[in-house]
């Protein structure tokens, strides 16, 4: 299984341990996170199901590069890290 990781900014707001999520997409597995924590979708994804604009998924140290479906692949073995983006100067 995939180990879904939450950076501490984002565990300030919603209580999101580091979990294993099944899925061979980021979709399916963040589907299985939100099916036992249904307050983090609010914050990672809008109300059309897209990721976040202020949000960055990374899967293996890869940002994905689908950001409406979240159709980039997981392996099995995958590390997930889901965090806010950041911006500033």
């Amino acid at each position: 299984m995939a180990e879904v990781h939450f950076t501490s900014n984002l565990r300030r707001h919603v209580d999101c341990p580091t979990v294993e999520s099944s899925g061979e997409t980021v979709r399916k597995v963040l589907d299985h996170v939100f099916a036992v924590n249904a307050r983090l979708q609010t914050y990672v994804l809008d109300d059309q199901g897209a990721l976040r604009k202020h949000m960055r998924i990374l899967v293996d140290g890869l940002a994905i590069t689908d950001l409406e479906k979240l159709s980039d692949k997981v392996r099995p073995n995958s590390e997930v890290w889901v965090m806010q983006a950041l911006s500033g100067g």
